[in-house]
């Protein structure tokens, strides 16, 4: 692999100038892209535009992190990495927990991927993201006379429009830290990362790992429900936007109500039910099992088109990245306003709960 040349920056605002230059200082990252007009309403794309415009001119890559992420020192490293071994990919090394990207990389970790294809309904997570050179050119372009002012937004929009959406990595290696939003997003509460993994697993899952392209149909959860992004969802009147909860999806997925009841009624684990509804409701218990279901339905019906894995995919590694995915499933299925309720014991509980159901999906077809 030819080494890149990866400059980058830190996308920040004022009132976290010392907190962004300290990530800049451990990361060994280039410099600080402030906001140039703090005092304005807030606009994430005002400040990406500078950060996008910082680019090494020599850089073959840039890479953008917002200031309000930690990752590790190898950080820019596995960027390198990545980036000679998708020379023309964007790269997202941060996915939501909540979000249907992060129910899609949940899903690609358990089939056994370690990159997967971004949707192309939804925002893309741009707490850390490493574009080609020409690529962070032409989002520049794009974007500089936008109304818009979320940069996520507007990164996926692009994206549509080049028919290629980005690849996210599967293990996040950078982690969102902290509740507050310049942005107006402290009301989806705690927001972490869907697969958090160590820089020791991430670096050859993520040099050598498998790419799931299309994982199918989604099951994601959002404000304590189920629901199922489809195949080609996109192409609605709304651009895909909408929700489907799970029971009105089912007919697009060759499952029916009746499968998916019968496998609850004989594999739904009665104690771990209850100890998950003590805290949080049976209603939620009985959707978390439910979503946990049909992804394991599906996480195994994407293995099948994987491939045997290629030599130097760590497999302990990759299990780790697996229970890493399923942890992160009851919390973030959660209401936002629930979440700072999932101490380690509920996370736990909830965790082995949703195993019975990955394992009992992974029978149903």
């Amino acid at each position: 692999m030819t080494k890149p040349h990866v400059s980058s920056a830190v996308m920040t605002h004022p009132v976290r100038l010392a907190q962004a230059q300290d990530l800049a200082d451990r990361l060994r990252l280039d410099g600080l892209a402030l906001d140039p007009a703090p005092e304005a309403p807030p606009s994430a794309l005002r400040t990406a535009l500078v950060a996008w415009a910082a680019a090494d001119p020599e850089a073959s890559h840039h890479l953008v992190v917002q200031d309000d992420v930690d990752g590790p020192a190898e950080l820019l490293e596995i960027v390198s990495r990545a980036a000679a071994r998708f020379p023309d990919e964007a790269l997202v090394f941060y996915t939501n927990w909540h979000a249907r990207n992060g129910a899609t990389a949940r899903l690609a970790a358990l089939a056994g991927a370690s990159w997967v294809r971004a949707v192309p309904d939804e925002f893309t997570p741009s707490l850390a993201v490493c574009l080609p050179a020409a690529s962070a050119a032409g989002f520049r372009a794009y974007a500089r006379d936008s109304a818009e002012r979320h940069d996520d937004e507007l990164l996926s929009v692009f994206f549509r429009g080049r028919g290629r959406m980005s690849l996210l990595a599967v293990p996040n290696i950078v982690e969102h830290i902290g509740t507050t939003s310049i942005n107006d997003h402290a009301a989806q509460g705690i927001r972490l990362a869907v697969c958090p993994t160590s820089a020791a697993d991430a670096a050859p899952l993520l040099d050598r790992g498998r790419v799931l392209e299309e994982p199918g149909w989604v099951p994601y959860m959002r404000y304590g429900e189920g629901y199922i992004r489809l195949v080609g969802q996109e192409h609605g009147a709304d651009g895909g936007r909408g929700h489907h909860r799970w029971q009105d999806a089912l007919p697009a997925t060759g499952l029916t109500e009746d499968m998916v009841g019968a496998a609850r009624a004989e594999q739904l684990p009665k104690e771990l039910a209850a100890e998950v509804a003590r805290t949080f409701g049976r209603a939620f218990a009985t959707e978390l099992w439910t979503h946990c279901l049909l992804l394991g339905r599906q996480a195994a019906h994407a293995a099948r088109g994987l491939g045997p894995l290629p030599d130097g995919v760590p497999a302990d590694a990759l299990d780790r990245l697996r229970h890493s995915a399923v942890a992160t499933a009851g919390p973030a299925g959660l209401p936002p306003e629930r979440r700072p309720e999932a101490g380690p014991d509920e996370v736990r509980a909830m965790a082995a709960f949703a195993w019975t159901a990955v394992h009992a999906g992974e029978g149903l077809d």
